[in-house]
């Protein structure tokens, strides 16, 4: 008699995971933000991609969740070193919101109630590498996570995935974000340990 199910390989350990170099694991979420948690009704929430000529395209909530969504699974990786592993998330690709949307622009700077921004690349959008995330968990998207909405761009450490989103200006030149203009890393690849300038 077996005592262990077929395909069962026990729970992974730290020594069993590929985390980039400098991070560890972690099974919590913690919580940081760099200024106080905005309070955002679904009401009045809105969600814009604009260029410097003016407003492209605009949801409401409603709209917004009128839009095909998609549930997927990240891997978040925080620039103060944690790392979670295999996190679920529901959300808009940002394929779907750009597919419209004719530009000439490289860049993107997203902006967040709160004031908070975070430029990146625009091909850094595009091709299934980032979504606009409205659950975590199976459950809607807390307050503290960034909820109603926020960016996630997975490849990224997690100060580039915007909490509280509300839009995006794209951008023929690049300029930085609030972390950015502070001395973290422009771009902010985990794997290559691009946490502040001149990483």
């Amino acid at each position: 008699m077996e005592i262990i199910s077929r395909g069962f390989t026990g729970r992974r350990s730290p020594s069993d995971v590929d985390l980039p170099p400098g991070q560890y694991l972690t099974t919590d979420f913690p919580v940081l933000s760099a200024g106080p948690t905005p309070a955002v009704s679904l009401g009045h929430w809105e969600f814009t991609i604009e260029d410097e000529t003016g407003i492209l395209q605009r949801w409401d909530w409603r709209s917004f969740r009128g839009l095909p969504a998609e549930t997927f699974t990240a891997d978040l990786h925080c620039v103060t070193r944690w790392s979670k592993l295999g996190t679920l998330w529901e959300g808009v690709s940002l394929d779907v919101l750009l597919a419209g949307v004719r530009t000439n622009a490289l860049y993107a700077m997203v902006r967040s109630y709160g004031d908070y921004t975070t430029n990146l690349p625009l091909q850094d959008l595009r091709n299934k590498q980032a979504w606009i995330a409205f659950r975590f968990d199976n459950q809607d998207l807390q307050p503290e996570h960034g909820g109603p909405a926020r960016l996630l761009v997975p490849h990224l450490y997690l100060w580039k995935s915007a909490k509280w989103v509300r839009g995006i200006t794209l951008l023929t030149q690049d300029r930085p974000g609030f972390w950015e203009s502070l001395g973290y890393h422009n771009y902010g690849d985990p794997w290559r340990e691009q946490r502040y300038q001149g990483d």
